[in-house]
């Protein structure tokens, strides 16, 4: 039996074209996140956050998943086949693993095409912009629409699914990270502690990168589909 949990990052995402975040010349260096990416952002400048993430969700179409995402689907079919798990943990809020073919996803950050209404607390599927003027289909109240996406300050989704993912665990693999943002950075350490093999693939060394017992450096369109084509050549 071999169950693998994989968490990936926005160096999986960067190759086809997604802005990262933190790395030079990423979103936070041209962005103020106080300003478009907290609860109090929105309750002070509605509008502006709305402008942040419509912009986001109206590139998305002109991106594609590429080799690593499509990589990861074909693992995920052939652990199943097999008769093994694989759990998909992603804080990405695209949707290129979706659309990579991957299937049991977990998006602990949330999803960009997916609105979330502040009152009731509904989630719909959302693929055009967001305004103040828009009313929540489930409960009928104006302006309290939002990207159901996870702002600082806020719990992120799928925490004890995942943890429930890493119990069960043969190998923990972490893909385009920087190591730095919690609780995700944390997922290696509830691994170690549970016994879990742990591997890094990534860009360069995270900032957690000492604590995996195996690194693979180099750009996700190549070291994931290696590393999957060596799991599956094993199975």
């Amino acid at each position: 039996m071999m169950n693998i949990v994989v968490l990936t990052g926005s160096g999986i995402s960067a190759e086809s074209g997604v802005a990262t975040f933190r790395d030079k010349g990423g979103i936070w260096s041209k962005y103020d996140i106080t300003e478009v990416a907290t609860p109090h952002a929105f309750a002070h400048n509605p509008a502006l956050v709305h402008e942040f993430y419509n912009s986001r969700r109206q590139a998305l179409p002109s991106v594609h998943p590429n080799a690593a995402h499509i990589a990861l689907a074909e693992l995920e079919a052939g652990l199943k086949d097999a008769g093994w798990r694989f759990t998909l943990v992603t804080q990405n809020v695209d949707d290129l693993h979706e659309r990579g073919g991957s299937r049991n996803i977990l998006h602990m950050h949330g999803e960009l095409l997916k609105s979330k209404c502040n009152g009731c607390g509904d989630v719909s599927e959302c693929r055009t912009d967001l305004s103040v003027e828009l009313k929540c289909e489930a409960c009928g109240r104006v302006g309290g629409l939002r990207p159901n996406v996870v702002w600082f300050g806020e719990v992120p989704y799928f925490l004890d699914e995942t943890a429930h993912a890493l119990n069960d665990a043969d190998l923990f693999v972490s893909i385009g990270t920087s190591g730095s943002v919690y609780p995700a950075s944390g997922f290696v350490n509830q691994a170690r502690t549970l016994g879990v093999e742990t591997m890094e693939l990534n860009l360069e060394c995270s900032e957690n990168a000492r604590i995996f017992n195996k690194k693979i450096y180099g750009p996700a369109t190549k070291v994931v589909p290696q590393w999957v084509s060596n799991v599956l050549n094993e199975l």
